[in-house]
């Protein structure tokens, strides 16, 4: 079994808003095998607790415009791991250091990632 079209379609939603508020070290793995109650994690990381709740807080809305409402949002006062449940695609935005100790990406491992696409960076203005 593999991510449905429409929960990939949302992890590149996600991913975008995600980016467009600064997320960095994005991954999207394919959970939908161990899983039955979502497809696809996507892993975010941000710089502080300000931008991990900018970052949720980006991605809730992207989410709810392209008519998939967050079901469920979580951590949001300590701004250190937000989880975002949009049913299929659930967001995990973490503080830096949290994304390292929980090792989200190591408990799976042996799952497939799920391609998205993030727009060109813009080109420097430095002379």
């Amino acid at each position: 079994m593999t991510a449905s079209a429409r929960a990939r379609e949302l992890t590149g939603i996600a991913a975008r808003a995600a980016d467009a508020k600064g997320g960095e070290d994005l991954v999207a793995i394919d959970v939908s095998e161990p899983l039955p109650f979502a497809d696809v994690f996507l892993l975010v990381t941000g710089r502080s607790e300000r931008n991990v709740q900018a970052i949720a807080d980006g991605v809730d809305e992207a989410l709810a415009e392209a008519g998939s409402p967050v079901l469920r949002r979580e951590g949001r006062q300590s701004g250190r791991w937000e989880l975002l449940d949009a049913g299929d695609v659930v967001v995990h935005v973490f503080h830096e250091e949290d994304r390292m100790y929980y090792g989200l990406e190591r408990l799976w491992k042996d799952c497939p990632l799920v391609p998205f696409e993030l727009p060109a960076p813009a080109p420097s203005t430095d002379a």
